[in-house]
This record gives structure tokens, sequence and C-alpha cells, in this order.
């Protein structure tokens, strides 16, 4: 058996021990929205403009007991899904719980990710959260997934950051050290065990407290973190590497707020300025290296060109343009609701007018006929994503 083969048994034993993630099974639709998951919101995120098709496929890689898979059906009522995943025992739970909550159009597959390529025909969305990283070569991994991305598709990726994780990958060591090789239960015993006896003090104690406990109760969630048998954490540098080694291309980052270096270093114009002259990978690394603490993951879609960007930048083609509202809001209809990100937004009473006429059959002419809103507040629901553009005919693009 090849050191390769060695560790995806390790790593599906681990999964069968832990089905991960723990959710519980629900008899109805999960609640809320990750609008990551959302066929419609992403594209938009990626292009500034609504998708021209909602009959697409989705893949699921790696989708674990099936919460990601299940979001996936219910957010995209007119997609077909497949999930693939390497532990057995994850899968089953996963078609339970997509048969219990109504997600009947998916499929799943007992596959490596390496083995995707049994799987036909390719996907306009692939998801693949927290999985490359827990295979012994990721590089191979994310060169299997990339042919299944259909031109113009989007691909998107968690993996973990080494800077974030820092106290995490010495607790781990610690305690592969002391835990019977290969029972992941007594791992999770001895980590528990561990906490419990050091310093209240103890940096491990004090990270562990402020930033996972919550979510650690659960022991899927401990053995997830701390007594993972594969685990490769990245930076930019090597980030870029696996990014470069997929052939596709870097969309843009997820949680784009993270990295704006305003948020950092605003007070400071200077400083603002002398950044604005390194290149987008090495503001990213600036980035990670003043605040390591708050990078602990990776969140990012990939394209396969041409992936078309809209540019409404003129007034004209504003105007000729058809909004609807973003189906990834909570809280509408109401001047108070949370965005797609569950941002807080207070909407005027003229902007909250002109969304209540966003019916997706209007342009946006048609509607300051009704609801008169000026351009910038206009755009402005554009930036905060309250509303999808579409048009009869082409948008120019931007690039």
């Amino acid at each position: 058996m090849s050191d390769s083969q060695a560790i995806s048994q390790a790593v599906a034993k681990l999964y069968d021990t832990y089905p991960f993630p723990p959710e519980p099974l629900l008899d109805e639709p999960p609640p809320g929205y990750n609008w990551r998951w959302n066929w419609l919101a992403a594209y938009n995120f990626c292009t500034g403009q609504k998708p021209q098709r909602q009959n697409v496929r989705i893949l699921d890689a790696g989708c674990g007991t099936g919460v990601g898979t299940e979001y996936l059906v219910h957010l995209n009522p007119q997609a077909s899904v497949v999930g693939i995943d390497l532990s057995a025992g994850a899968l089953e739970v996963a078609k339970e719980r997509c048969q219990r909550s109504g997600a009947n159009r998916v499929e799943f597959h007992h596959l490596s990710l390496y083995d995707v390529g049994q799987v036909p025909g390719e996907f306009d969305l692939i998801n693949c959260v927290g999985v490359l990283h827990h295979l012994p070569d990721p590089i191979r991994g994310i060169q299997s997934l990339a042919p299944k991305l259909a031109p113009g598709g989007l691909m998107h990726i968690f993996v973990y950051a080494e800077l974030g994780r820092w106290e995490i990958q010495l607790m781990q060591k610690a305690i592969a050290l002391l835990q019977q090789p290969g029972d992941y239960r007594d791992g999770v015993r001895v980590g528990r065990e561990i906490f419990s006896s050091l310093p209240e003090n103890n940096r491990l104690v004090k990270r562990e407290q402020d930033r996972w406990s919550m979510e650690n109760q659960r022991d899927a969630c401990f053995a997830d973190m701390y007594v993972h048998p594969q685990e490769i954490d990245y930076n930019i540098d090597t980030l870029f590497e696996l990014i470069d080694a997929s052939g596709l291309e870097f969309v843009g980052f997820s949680n784009p707020r993270n990295w704006q270096i305003e948020r950092l270093l605003g007070k400071n114009p200077d400083l603002v300025e002398r950044a604005k002259y390194l290149s987008d990978r090495q503001l990213y690394r600036l980035i990670e290296l003043l605040d390591p603490e708050n990078v602990t993951h990776y969140e990012f879609f990939l394209t396969r060109p041409p992936l078309p960007k809209a540019d409404w930048c003129s007034e004209e083609a504003l105007l000729s343009a058809i909004p609807e509202i973003n189906p990834c809001i909570d809280g509408w209809p109401s001047r108070c609701l949370f965005n797609y990100d569950y941002q807080l937004i207070n909407l005027s009473e003229s902007e909250f007018n002109f969304l209540q006429a966003c019916d997706g059959q209007k342009n946006i002419q048609e509607i300051l006929a009704i609801a008169p809103l000026e351009f910038s507040d206009i755009r402005k629901l554009i930036e905060q994503q309250l509303i999808l553009l579409s048009s009869e005919f082409r948008v120019p693009s931007s690039e």
C-alpha cells in the first residue's frame, strides 16, 4: 500500500468514526442560506450580473454528511446535484439527510476526489469546502477537479491558513504523541484531558476558549480539528501555487472584506498609498502577516474562462438593466434587513420603494418612473448586492 493510500484510508476511518459535519437531520429544508451555495448569488458576486440560466449541474466534492449538499439542492431548485465523498459512513448520513428534508435532486457516489473523473460530464458550480487540505496530494486533487468545471463555471474552495491555526497545529502534534495510534476516540479523550489539565492562562487553552470551544463541544468537531491524521495548511504564497497548478483563473476571495488593507492601516493614509503599489498577491500576503489571528482559512472562487463580467458604468446600460431582489437576503420586505452576507442594512424609504418595484420584469428606467431614486443610491444597492441585474442584450465585458 502506498503512503497516499494509507493516508486516504486513515482519513476515511476518521470520518467513519466521526461523520462530519455533525449537524442534526431535519424533516424540512435547512434554515437560512449560505450565498456561496446559491448559483444566482454566487454568479452575481463573481460577475456583477444574473446568470442566463438556472438549470445547472452542481458538484459537491467531498460532501461529508451532506450539510452543504442539502443547501445546494434547496437553494437551487432547477439544478441537478452530485455529491462525492471518501467516507462511506458520512455518505450514509448525507443520503438520509437529503431524503428526510426533500432534497431529492441529488445523487451520491462513494469516490475519492482523485477519482472524480468517473463522474460523467462537466459542472457549472463545484463546491469543495474543507477537503483539499486533508488530501495527501492537494495539487493532484485540484487537478482532478479542474477538468470537471465547465467553461464559464465557478469553483468555490475553502482551505486552511497556517498563520491563524498555529495553536491548533501545536495541539494536534501534542495529542498525536500521547494517543493510541489510529484510535481517534482515544485521541479525543486525550485532547480533552490535555486542555482540562493545562493552566488557564496557557496560550493554547486561551485560543481554544476564545475561538473554537463552542463548536468543539461536539466530539466530531473536536476530532476534525485536533485529531485529524492529515492536514496541510497554507499561506498566500503556497495557496497560489495550488491555484496556479489547477490551470484555472482566480476570481476572488468570497470574504472580500477580510482582504481590504484599509481595515488594518486605514488610519495611516501614507501606508495605504504605499500598499497600492503592491501586486494583488503581495497585498494579500501583507494582510495575512499583519492580521494572522483572523486569517484562519481562505475561501475563494476559481473559473474556467471565459467568464463574462458585466459593466454597468454607463447610465444607458444601467437604465436598461432589469433588477430583481437577491434571493439571499433575510428580513425582506422590511427597511431593516440582512444582506447576502448577513450584514445589517437599513434602507431609506426611497430605497425600500425602489426595491419593492424590482420584480424581474421592469427595467430600471421603468422603475424610476414609479419609485424615484438617485443613481448613487442605485449603485449602492448593487454594491450591497441587494439586487441582481440582467439585460435583454449582452452587457459589454469590462475585461
